[in-house]
């Protein structure tokens, strides 16, 4: 019996609650430190004396430094150990956060945020690989997710602390305090997290044992189905497409993190608290989007589709937050708290393509090649959208270009390949939807569907082809079962 299996029908496993929150709070803390700018950003203007695009380009100097571990990062989570690479970069990141609120100039900020990009650069393909040593492909779209949840979660939970701290206090007391963070939980990272199952005791020997096998024979399926090199294997067009997908994607989450507590302080009358709890409410949806697409798309067996549907109706939400706004001001934040759907929720689904599609001996490499690419849309959105506002005078114009490149970002997502969603369109949508490509429409087993139809096609009658208009052959499209049993008839 596979993992996934046992974890349908018995307790939650202790690789779920002792790997994932370990992860999760890891994150957050480094999300919390690279974001939280964006709170004190109007601040941070008035105090160093900057500009709308110098704000910018405070917030996106992060992701030039991004860039630097990101590739070499994967590899070494891959090939040594995702626990020790981890455990430098929290010490690293936690002085470079820290840095940040002794800034007294520009250039001292933009400086002191570059080193806290390069610093935090590898940690994300690196949680990756350990989460792909732990979960098998059935379980990883729900345990990217689950850990993904760190991201909303993180402005969640720091933004009404963030915003407290600025009211009575200043943003250096902000940047410093939460800065410290990384080095209490080292000591946490250090005790509970092992690199594989096998290094785990205080997993039980029968799940230790069930779970080694499925991932080892998962992993020689796609060796063994791969003969390339290592060069060419990294240069697939398929590598490309996800840095593209991602690089728009992100463009539109980081352009409306950064940018959304500027344009609602716009507003006459919002403290610095008032600000910080309605900032939340999109990454609240955010999270429940996260743990809802995740869990349908382990279910459905699907990625594509479910990544390109929540983008896309992201980005319809910040245009219609744009076209409302002029109405009604509640309209139109109801529609940016429904944003975060988009933002965050195609998330799980996106980043188990990798895994599932490409051999282990590069997935650690592309996975940090995609995020370091992609993540170069986290610098030019939010200095895009600053030189739009600096330009228009306000945030019409940038946050229509955030919903313009989140739907640009769903429309990529359709030429993805997945390992788990079927080639024909029609197929995909049939999953994406909870129902099977088998005529009979059986939910309880689909591989088991999958072979019935396979073993039986026999032609209908023009009335049962009407009632069975889900048969998708591309071979035969007016070939389908009968509604009796396979090769019975009817």
């Amino acid at each position: 019996m596979s993992p996934a299996d046992q974890s349908s029908k018995a307790p939650p496993s202790q690789r779920w609650l002792r790997i994932i929150p370990v992860a999760l709070v890891m994150y957050t803390i480094a999300f919390i430190d690279r974001t939280n700018i964006s709170l004190a950003l109007p601040r941070i203007s008035h105090d160093l004396h900057l500009d709308p695009q110098q704000a910018g380009n405070v917030a996106g100097i992060f992701y030039w430094g991004y860039l630097a571990l990101q590739i070499p990062g994967g590899h070494l989570a891959k090939h040594w150990s995702p626990k020790k690479f981890i455990s430098i970069l929290l010490v690293a990141w936690a002085i470079c956060a820290m840095g940040c609120g002794f800034a007294r100039t520009y250039h001292e900020m933009l400086v002191l945020r570059l080193l806290l990009g390069i610093s935090e650069s590898g940690v994300f393909p690196a949680t990756l690989i350990l989460l792909s040593h732990w979960f098998s492909r059935a379980e990883r779209a729900r345990a990217n997710a689950m850990w993904l949840l760190c991201l909303p979660g993180a402005v969640v939970i720091s933004s009404p602390f963030s915003g407290w701290v600025l009211d009575h206090w200043n943003w250096r007391s902000m940047l410093i305090a939460e800065g410290s963070l990384p080095f209490l939980w080292l000591i946490v990272w250090l005790i509970t997290v092992q690199d594989h199952p096998g290094q785990a005791k205080w997993l039980p020997a029968a799940e230790r044992e069930a779970i080694v096998a499925t991932l080892g024979a998962e992993s020689k399926d796609l060796e063994t189905a791969t003969g390339e090199s290592y060069l060419r294997a990294l240069l697939r067009p398929q590598v490309f497409l996800l840095a593209a997908v991602y690089f728009c994607f992100v463009s539109g989450q980081m352009g409306l993190l950064f940018w959304l507590p500027s344009a609602m302080g716009t507003f006459k009358g919002m403290s610095g608290l008032s600000t910080g709890f309605l900032f939340t409410l999109p990454f609240i949806a955010a999270c429940i989007a996260l743990i809802l697409v995740g869990r349908h798309s382990d279910r459905a067996r699907e990625r594509r589709l479910h990544a390109a549907a929540a983008m896309a109706f992201g980005g319809c939400c910040i245009l219609l937050a744009v076209a409302t706004i002029s109405y009604s001001l509640v309209l139109a934040f109801a529609f940016i708290t429904l944003s975060g759907v988009g933002a965050y929720g195609p998330m799980g689904a996106f980043w188990a393509i990798p895994t599932e599609t490409l051999p282990a001996k590069i997935v650690g490499s592309v996975m940090g090649f995609v995020n370091a690419l992609g993540n170069l849309g986290a610098y030019f959105a939010p200095l895009l959208v600053g030189y739009l506002n600096k330009r228009t005078g306000n945030f019409f114009s940038g946050f229509v270009f955030l919903g313009l490149v989140t739907l640009a970002a769903g429309a990529l997502s359709l030429w993805l390949k997945s390992a788990s969603s079927p080639d024909d369109f029609r197929a995909g949508l049939a999953a994406f939807i909870g129902k099977n490509v088998d005529c009979r429409g059986s939910r309880k087993d689909p591989d088991r569907s999958r072979q019935r139809f396979r073993k039986a096609r026999r032609p209908c009658s023009a009335d049962t082809l009407r009632r069975r208009s889900r048969c998708t052959s591309r071979r035969h499209p007016k070939r389908c079962h009968r509604s009796g049993r396979p090769g019975t008839g009817e």
